[in-house]
């Protein structure tokens, strides 16, 4: 059993639209110690309209020549690819997650995959259809939330907790999703959702991560909270892990020379198993909220703290005073605090300079 959070190794799209890469993405996530490796599946033209803009990020990294459907197009897997994935996953004792953009992909990686934990990406948390037939098949989802006010993250819960309720048909109403979360919405979303902080900026500035808008929904909403970490580095990972995550998700590549839009802000394997390990260190490092000497200082109780000892020879009868005691290491005899109780008594033998008191 690893150590928490849970991480995910984030593939996405940085196979290129190999299988054969992709493959091995699943390798090197497994050799990081990740606790899942996770794709995207998409059908582009179900995804995005055909006049739709690229964003900067992938015009930097892929040029302006493509639209942003026909840059997708080619990164798409097939249901058999898919499969192979997650049987390289099961080989490699590794969870297989992959983020659905569409209700076709939904239904392939429930209904022909069965897969039970649905990753929501940042850009369909207002896409209130999408996310009530993702809260009507998941077992458990994980709702990324770049982008997003805490009103439109609550927004997307109601739409959730709707769909987990069997008792209810049909689609919420604005006014139901426009309300509070209830005791009733609590009790469905608890043990089924998992919020994530996320700036969605490839790679994000590390001063705009603002992890403290994690730890502000895991107080307004009550539930698990982590990052989805998009800025270079472990530091805000790690930072995120000590405020209380607990699920970190990283980009990951084969090569950030690839061509393709999210290469750049990606980890290359040794930087991604460095990643994983920084967080484990992190999680470890909290220990718990007992104040106590750890078992490995225990030892060195004695060595570090003092005794309180005579500072000069005294003889029997003589009173005890600053002029003759002091504290001095190992800590084998009376405990410091005890110096002021044996002010102004008399000794009840000689003792030697050093000698325990």
């Amino acid at each position: 059993m690893t150590a928490g959070p849970f991480v995910i190794a984030e593939a996405g799209v940085n196979h290129n639209g190999s299988v054969d890469r992709a493959l091995a993405m699943v390798d090197v996530a497994a050799d990081a110690g990740a606790d899942a490796v996770k794709f995207q599946t998409f059908t582009a033209t179900a995804m995005i309209a055909a006049h739709a803009p690229k964003a900067d990020y992938q015009v930097q990294a892929t040029g302006s020549g493509q639209s942003q459907q026909e840059m997708i197009a080619a990164l798409e897997l097939s249901a058999g690819a898919h499969r192979l994935l997650k049987d390289r996953c099961a080989e490699r004792g590794i969870e297989f997650l992959s983020t659905p953009f569409d209700h076709g992909s939904l239904v392939l990686l429930v209904d022909g995959l069965g897969m039970r934990t649905i990753k929501v990406p940042s850009g369909e948390v207002t896409n209130a259809p999408f996310l009530l037939e993702v809260g009507r098949r998941a077992e458990r989802v994980i709702l990324s939330t770049g982008m997003c006010t805490l009103d439109e993250v609550r927004a997307a819960l109601k739409v959730l907790s709707f769909a987990f309720d069997e008792s209810r048909g049909g689609a919420p109403d604005r006014a139901t999703v426009a309300s509070p979360l209830d005791a009733g919405d609590r009790a469905r979303l608890a043990g089924r959702v998992t919020v994530l902080q996320c700036t969605t900026e490839y790679p994000a500035p590390v001063a705009e991560a603002n992890l403290l808008a994690m730890v502000a929904m895991q107080e307004a909403f009550g539930l698990p909270v982590g990052y989805s970490d998009h800025t270079v580095g472990a530091t805000a990972a790690v930072a995120a892990v000590a405020l209380g995550a607990t699920m970190i998700e990283k980009h990951f590549t084969l090569d950030r020379t690839l061509p393709g839009p999210d290469h750049a802000a990606s980890l290359e394997p040794a930087e991604l198993a460095a990643y994983v390990a920084a967080v484990r260190d992190a999680r470890a490092a909290l220990g718990s909220a007992t104040k106590a000497p750890s078992a490995s200082e225990a030892k060195n109780i004695p060595i570090a703290r003092k005794s309180v000892v005579a500072s000069r020879p005294i003889a029997a009868g003589e009173v005890l005073g600053p002029e003759n005691m002091t504290t001095k290491r190992p800590a084998t005899g009376r405990d410091p605090f005890d110096y002021f109780e044996l002010l102004g008594t008399v000794a009840p033998r000689d003792f030697g300079t050093d000698d325990l008191l």
